[in-house]
Parts: structure tokens; sequence; C-alpha cells
């Protein structure tokens, strides 16, 4: 396209000509006469000549051009994206599904782990002022291992044996640690007094289950346990445990989040924030 001094405008562009379509049905003619007869091919070679010098002199020696007014419109440029339909969140809670706020897993495996060396240092003070032997009480409880009639002596009760004292402190750990957990999960519901709930109320509750099964889970813990000292215990490891877990910081609880929240699903809105602080699309 070549401009020359024209008015602001206009502008020239190609004339428009008949020769291409010339030279296309010139050359369909002489391919058609390959299943016709020679007569269409030489029409149709005939045809295909003109068509060639006449689009030749459409362009030399000189181009024929025509001048045509610019028609200016305004351009309006819009996105092809995709438009993404932002999940609707409710900023304020309809209803609250107390407590709001619990302690996290670990602030109980915390509780039971301090609960625990709080319980095993009065069960060994037990033994020594009882037996003179700090072994008696963790032999009793491994004692679970023992058949009702094959009950070990005084002496073997006082003295070290390995694999009972490795199955008391598998069973000690175990059970303080789900007790732990159990007094996380407990003590938001009583937000103005939870040490009444770790150091007293659960304590009893525990130890009055104990009493009615202890015969059927260990019989000989049942036979020999010293009831006074075992809700000693049993007091130390809820106010230890209790301090410990309401010591660690709360989180909130999962019922009062959106449910697109809990399910985790990824959206527009939802989504946190880039690095660099921008917010996403």
């Amino acid at each position: 396209m070549k401009q020359n001094s024209r008015a602001p405008g206009e502008v020239e562009v190609s004339a428009p000509t008949a020769w291409p379509l010339v030279l296309a049905f010139g050359f369909t003619l002489v391919f058609a006469g390959l299943l016709t007869s020679a007569s269409v091919s030489v029409l149709g070679a005939v045809l295909a000549l003109a068509g060639c010098v006449g689009w030749f002199r459409e362009v030399f020696p000189h181009e024929h051009e025509e001048v045509v007014p610019v028609v200016l419109r305004e351009v309006s440029i819009a996105t092809k994206r995709r438009v993404v339909e932002r999940l609707p969140v409710a900023t304020e809670q309809v209803r609250a599904w107390l407590p709001l706020e619990t302690y996290p897993i670990s602030a109980g495996v915390k509780g039971g782990l301090a609960g625990s060396v709080a319980m095993a240092v009065l069960a060994c003070a037990y033994g020594l002022l009882r037996t003179g032997s700090i072994w008696y009480p963790i032999n009793l409880l491994g004692a679970v291992v023992y058949a009702p009639s094959e009950v070990p002596s005084a002496a073997q009760f006082n003295s070290f044996h390995p694999i009972i004292f490795f199955i008391a402190l598998i069973l000690h750990i175990v059970t303080s640690i789900l007790v732990g957990l159990l007094y996380g999960a407990m003590l938001p519901m009583f937000a103005r007094h939870p040490i009444v709930l770790g150091g007293l109320i659960a304590p009893v509750l525990w130890s009055g289950l104990l009493y009615s099964i202890m015969n059927i889970l260990n019989p000989v813990l049942g036979s020999h346990i010293d009831w006074v000292w075992f809700m000693a215990s049993q007091f130390a490891f809820g106010i230890v445990a209790g301090l410990v877990v309401m010591r660690q910081s709360r989180v909130p609880t999962r019922e009062n989040l959106p449910f697109v929240l809990r399910v985790g699903i990824e959206a527009p809105g939802l989504m946190p924030p880039r690095e660099n602080g921008e917010k996403r699309p």
C-alpha cells in the first residue's frame, strides 16, 4: 500500500480486479479437460494465460490504486478471560458453635506428658514409703501380662524387670497422652473454672470408673492397689496436665468456619494474598 500526500481522511489502496478469478478458472478448466476433452484444457490454458497477463499489468509497471475515505470509529478493548464467580462467605457468624476456641492437639500431648511425670513421682514415692522400692508400683502396672494364677511374690514386685518396666512405661505414656488429649478437648467447655474440671471433677470420674473395672482390666493391680495414693496421683496428674494445657494458645474451632473453608476449597476471595501483598483476582 502506497500513501501519497492525500487528505487526512483518505488513503490509497490497491484497486479491485477480476483477473485472479480468471486465472483460477483457467487452471480449473485445464485440469477438468484431463477428464473430459482436450478442447476444455485448451480453453483453460487460454484463460489462464489471459489471467496471468491481466494480473501482471495490474501491478507493473504501475500499481493500480484507488482512493478510499477513512472512517474513524471508537475501538473498545475488552478482555476475553473467563469471569470467575466468587463464593459468598459470611463475614459474621449467624450461629456460633461453642466453644469458639479450643486447644490444639499438641497442647493435650504436652499436658499428658507433664501429668504423667507428676503421677510417676507420686507413685514412686508411694513405693518407697510402703515397700522401700520404686519398682513396686511399676511392676504393679506392668502386671497386666501376668495370669491371675501366676501372681509374683513380694520380692519380685520390689525388683527390677526390664520387660515389665518397658510394658509399664508404654502403658503409662500412652494412657497419659490420651487423657491429656481429652483434657485439651474438655477444658474449653469450662471457661471460667477449667482447673476445677482438670484437677477435681475428671480425676474423681476417672478413678470411679477404674475402681469399677480394675478387677477386669488388671486383676493383680486391682488386688494390690492403694486407692488413697491412686486418687492422690490422679489429682496430681489432673492439676499438672490442666495447668500445662491452659498455658497453650487457643485456636478457633473448625465448626465456626464456612463450609467451603472447612472442605479446603480454593476459590477467589478465599485464597490468601500473594507474597507481595497483592490481592488475588
